[in-house]
């Protein structure tokens, strides 16, 4: 029996009295391309946090390819962390390593790949994503484009399963979004199962197999992106559309 890649089940979170995601239900299967679209503070973010375990969860469960529960009490996150990778909206590279040590770092000490090993895979990623010339440039010297293809380099150099984005185009000036959702379409069309949270309506159009729209820490609607984008059942879905045309 096939599993899907990613189950989210009846999933809760609350920060103090603060309820964030209430009740979340959705399935990933693999090489499926997800965006979750939804005004901020939908519960987006927190979503793709709580898939990956950088936030436990208050009820439900969320188990990765059928196998490893990541919401169990005793789950081991390293492994799940292994599996999936995640992107934020910040660059997050360690600003006194150049490109290619920032890349190297996990796989050598996560994974206990040697250090040739590691660079090669390094070097070819950054060949494929158009950023060979800058494996020996510092973070400071790069644009916030180039910051954000290594970030994302950085998390695939771990070979995850799936990929999660968070709104990794916010920081972005917009001259330099293309040059990242470029890779994002790439990694789509190669099969890459990922889950993104975005803002580029567009680009989530063009891309996702399935498009949700999140609304008060729910799951509101979901389908493909023809009839989310096109023809949304719900009010919410169409007020929240009509506010982002053109995006």
């Amino acid at each position: 029996m096939t599993h899907p890649l990613l189950v989210v089940e009846q999933v809760h979170k609350a920060y103090a009295t603060n309820p964030v995601l209430r009740g979340i239900d959705l399935t990933l299967d693999k090489h499926e391309v997800v965006a979750l679209i939804g005004a901020s503070g939908s519960g987006k973010s927190t979503l793709l946090r709580c898939v990956n375990g950088l936030e436990s969860i208050d009820a439900g469960r969320i188990v990765l390819g059928g196998t490893v529960e990541v919401s169990a009490l005793d789950a081991d996150l390293d492994v799940v962390r292994r599996r999936v990778g995640i992107v934020f909206q910040s660059f997050n590279l360690f600003p006194h390593m150049n490109v290619l040590d920032n890349i190297t770092l996990a796989p050598r000490k996560v994974l206990g790949q040697q250090r040739a090993a590691a660079e090669i895979t390094a070097r070819d990623l950054l060949d494929r994503f158009g950023l060979a010339d800058k494996a020996f440039g510092y973070p400071d010297r790069l644009s916030g484009g180039q910051q954000q293809r290594v970030a994302i380099v950085r998390a695939l150099a771990m070979d995850p399963e799936l990929m999660l984005f968070d709104e990794i185009t916010s920081a972005l000036d917009p001259q330099l979004v293309g040059e990242v959702l470029d890779v994002v379409r790439e990694l789509s069309e190669s099969g890459m199962t990922i889950l993104m949270a975005t803002h580029e309506m567009a680009f989530a159009r063009d891309v996702a197999h399935r498009v949700c729209f999140l609304d008060g820490g729910v799951v509101l609607e979901q389908g493909t992106a023809e009839q989310v984008f096109d023809h949304p059942r719900q009010d919410r879905t169409r007020d929240f559309l009509a506010r982002t045309r053109g995006r």
